[in-house]
């Protein structure tokens, strides 16, 4: 007997997607509307993993989270929906045009003034962050952004993150091509390397999860 998670059909997955969240309006909208947008629309977290993490902020009880990586803006929409109504998240982008699509919707979900859009490389970002003397001082991050610069993501948001405070790292499983061998362009490698170092971090409680394209979720001590 297999224990393997279950393999999702489309028919499976419209089914938990019908039963197993609720989706505003505002981030339905906006999930369409990249569809329709960009070729791109694949870079969209899914509406579970969007699901799951509104869940994981509430049950941290956030008040401050940081993104690295918007796109279209769909993470930085559920994430400040389930944030409290002084809740605050910094989002950090490069693309005037990509996030631009999101605005809108923000404005729809009555979330766009939780969110601190940040257009400016994040490591520039996240280094003025911590600067200004706000290490300990957030409660989630997410990191879907370049995979060769993930590394120096990850130890800019451990240091934001308060104890206790959880970052999510997106696109662990890279489409499969982590677990072959023959693959070693830059983002495979750099992915690669933060997993390893993730695993055995002494600073964090980890785990890997089969989430989209592979999720990690790392508990700071």
């Amino acid at each position: 007997m297999s224990s393997h998670t279950i393999d999702l059909t489309d028919a499976l997955h419209e089914y938990l997607v019908r039963q197993g969240l609720r989706e505003s309006e505002a981030a339905r909208g906006l999930r369409a509307e990249t569809l329709a947008a960009t070729r791109w629309h694949v870079m969209q977290i899914s509406p579970e993993q969007g699901a799951f993490m509104a869940l994981l902020v509430r049950l941290l009880g956030a008040r401050r989270a940081v993104e690295v990586g918007t796109f279209t803006g769909y993470s930085a929409l559920v994430v400040a929906e389930a944030l409290p109504a002084d809740g605050r998240l910094v989002a950090c982008d490069v693309s005037e045009e990509w996030t631009a699509i999101g605005r809108p919707f923000w404005e729809r979900a009555g979330v766009a003034h939780k969110i601190d859009l940040r257009l400016r490389p994040a490591v520039e970002t996240l280094d003025a962050l911590l600067a200004d003397g706000q290490s300990g001082a957030f409660d989630f991050a997410f990191i879907d952004a370049d995979k060769a610069n993930y590394d120096a993501y990850y130890e800019r948001c451990l240091r934001l993150l308060r104890p206790g405070g959880v970052v999510g790292i997106d696109n662990v499983l890279w489409g499969g091509r982590v677990a072959d061998a023959a693959v070693t362009d830059q983002d495979t490698a750099a992915i690669r390397a933060l997993n390893a170092k993730v695993r055995d971090d002494a600073r964090v409680h980890a785990t890997m999860l089969p989430i989209g394209d592979g999720f990690t979720l790392a508990l700071k001590k």
